[in-house]
Order: C-alpha cells, then structure tokens, then sequence
C-alpha cells in the first residue's frame, strides 16, 4: 500500500511536469491570439503599470519644471548682473569724455596734436642714384597734398613731403644725407626725453638723435616717437627704437641712435598725414635749431682754443 501511494505520487509529478512543458510550449507559439488566461494576466499587469508610471511620469515632470525655472533665475540673475556692470561702464565712459573735454577746454587745447588727417598714395618712381633718399608717390595739390606734411607706412614714420606738382609728391626720407631734415622727437618714458632726430649713419642704417642735455638719463630700448612739438608733425609717430646712447665729439649733448621702425629700402604703400592742429613754423624741417647748435659748438671751440 505504501508504495501504490509512493508510485502514485511519482505519476502525478510526471503528469504535472508534461503539462507545464506543454503549457511553456504552447505559449512560445507564434500566435496571433492570446489565450483567455493570458489576456487576462496581460491586462492585470498593464493595469498596474500605468496606476504607477502614470505619477512617476507627473512627479518626474513637475521636477523638470522646477530644475528648468531654477537654471532660469540664475540666467536672468548672471545676465542682470551684466547689464548692471555695462550701464556702469556706459556712464563712467560719458564721465570720462566729460572730464577730458573739460580738460582741454581748461588749458585751451581743443586741437590734439594726435590728430590727423590721412592720405593712402602709392610710390610710383624711385631713382637709383637717391635710393635711400627721395621716393615720388602717386598723389599731389589735388589730392589735398602740401609741403612738409610726414609720411609714414604701417611700421612708422618714413619722412616728409618736400615737393608737390598737382598730380605727384616728392618725399624726402629720413635716411637723407641733408642736415636740414630733422624732426621734433620724444623718448617715450616716464620721463620724457625731448630731442631732435638729425641725420642718419649709412655704416649702422640707424638714425641719430641730438639736442639732448648729457645729465639726461636715457635706456636703451626706450621708443621714439614725433613729439609733435615740431610745428608740422603729428604727435606719436613712430620714429623706432634707442639701440645705443653716447654724447657728441665736443660733449656737449648726447647722441643717441635709434634703429628706424620702418623699412627705407622696400616702400610701397605709404600714407600722407596732416596734422589737425595748426601747423607753425618750428623745428620740423627747419634750420633754426641747427643754426642755434652750430652757435654752442662754435662758441665751445672757441674757449677751448682760448
């Protein structure tokens, strides 16, 4: 009796484990129909699957929203802030313009010795025997062109107008051999140093800067600009840079060559600048510094001799 009981127990396993194959079998079917059981499993779990996705998908949008509106008051703050230090830069600018109008009204100088006028021209002809000395640009008198207007290319100051026809400039570069081309100049520095630049020394191809007091301090590398004091210059015209610093043969005054900014030996492009300010006659071209100078080296000759 046992073991009918023990068999039959075995029997019914196996019946189980055929049915559950048969069941698994039957569902991997590729059908087009669901059974009644399965549709009803389908449907309880669809169900509970948006009884719950339902409000996470609200709770997770409602945290979008906040996170989105968070991001947007600090952009609004950022771009508030931005505009706060624009609207102050804005009238610290008018404050400035203000100041320096009245600046120039108090010491009478509404003209800017800065200030300038420019004329794009081209260099048409070069002669051979005056390389280094004159060049012929393509513009004249009905360009606006005039005598002793300065010359510059994009690196700096070349020289000046000497010649005008109504159609072409003659232009006197400061790599000339003539004395009575000289132009009012400053050692742009904390302390300014105020010189003429005279004459140019063809064995070192620099310029050579004179009329400076030999106490005077100077570096070397110091800029060298126009100083507008001229009379015909523009002020802050590059004139290039301090490569050696020494005094005169009779050691009255220093000597100092400056290494020109701008090229002699290949122009093509050149620009005509006039001066906004009123122009006077004054050391810019000039002979009456040199004339002046000759007078202190004479006189030095003379106590030396005595």
């Amino acid at each position: 009796m046992p073991q009918f009981f023990s068999n039959k127990r075995l029997i019914l396993l196996l019946v189980g484990v055929i049915v559950l194959v048969a069941l698994i079998s039957f569902s991997l079917k590729d059908r087009q129909n669901a059974t009644l059981p399965e549709q009803i499993i389908k449907d309880v779990v669809g169900f509970g699957q948006s009884v719950f996705s339902k409000p996470a998908q609200y709770i997770t949008g409602v945290i979008g929203n906040i996170d989105g509106i968070l991001n947007t008051y600090e952009e609004n703050k950022q771009l508030k802030s931005r505009l706060s230090e624009y609207a102050a830069g804005q009238v610290e600018l008018t404050d400035i313009r203000e100041e320096n109008k009245r600046l120039l009204e108090l010491i009478g100088k509404e003209d800017n010795l800065r200030q300038f006028d420019s004329i794009h021209a081209t260099v048409i002809s070069r002669n051979p025997d005056q390389w280094e000395e004159k060049v012929i640009v393509d513009k004249g008198k009905a360009d606006g062109v005039e005598k002793n207007m300065a010359v510059i290319t994009a690196d700096g100051l070349i020289g000046k107008v000497i010649l005008v026809t109504r159609t072409t400039s003659t232009v006197e570069l400061l790599s000339t051999e003539n004395l009575n081309s000289r132009v009012a100049s400053v050692i742009a520095d904390e302390d300014p140093v105020y010189g003429l630049t005279v004459g140019f020394d063809k064995e070192r191809s620099e310029l050579i800067m004179k009329r400076i007091e030999t106490n005077t301090k100077i570096k070397v590398g110091g800029k060298v600009e126009s100083s507008g004091l001229g009379g015909i210059f523009p002020k802050g015209l590059l004139i290039g840079e301090v490569t050696e610093v020494s005094t005169d043969d009779y050691g009255l005054t220093k000597l100092v060559y400056v290494r020109p900014a701008a090229k002699f030996t290949l122009l093509d492009h050149v620009v005509i600048v006039k001066r906004k300010s009123v122009t006077a006659d004054g050391t810019d071209g000039s002979d009456t510094a040199g004339a002046e100078a000759d007078e202190k080296v004479k006189s030095k000759e003379g106590e030396d001799e005595s």
